[in-house]
């Protein structure tokens, strides 16, 4: 098995790529969550997801790279969920911890993320489910902007919360594929 390169995350906020997630991204995982879970946001940064779910009855914990916790190396003693926005440049490092954790996970990621064989393959083994967007979230972006829409549409990538619609990848064979004339 090939070991993945780590690369670190911002170590402060406002750093290139530390986006913000508003609260309302959350609103369609609810249905899929369990009360009685103890949700770990696991690169919580500011907390607007912490304490919106929080605010919402659940029982969380954050953590974050900038309070010492990596989650690449740190796990709390009892957790049941994994919700979080990961740095999209660690989305594959993420992906794979989450599968080998084996608990019920939402990540929030670009739609991008489908692409490429190695992620392919972890969705392929391991299963994955989408929750998509109608529109585009709107990050609290480095500079403290609020409000600005990314360019690019995300998702929660979700895995054992059963939400009961999957989606399937398969390889392409190309000494199957059948070529036709169009006439």
């Amino acid at each position: 098995m090939n070991k993945m390169k780590w690369q670190k995350p911002p170590l402060r906020q406002g750093a290139p790529g530390d986006y913000q997630t508003p609260p309302i991204a959350l609103k369609p995982l609810f249905p899929f969550l369990k009360r009685n879970w103890l949700i770990w946001e696991c690169a919580c940064g500011k907390g607007y997801l912490v304490d919106e779910m929080r605010l919402r009855g659940y029982r969380v914990i954050g953590s974050d790279i900038l309070t010492g916790q990596d989650f690449m190396h740190y796990i709390p003693e009892e957790f049941d969920c994994i919700i979080t926005n990961p740095p999209y440049k660690l989305r594959n490092e993420f992906l794979s911890r989450c599968y080998e954790l084996r608990k019920p996970f939402a990540l929030l990621m670009p739609i991008t993320t489908l692409e490429t064989a190695k992620r392919q393959r972890l969705f392929r083994d391991f299963g994955i489910e989408l929750i998509c967007f109608d529109k585009r979230i709107e990050f609290e972006m480095p500079e403290n902007k609020i409000g600005q829409a990314i360019w690019f549409g995300v998702a929660w990538f979700t895995n054992w919360l059963d939400i009961g619609k999957n989606l399937s990848f398969v390889r392409l064979n190309e000494d199957v594929i059948i070529r036709q004339k169009i006439v």
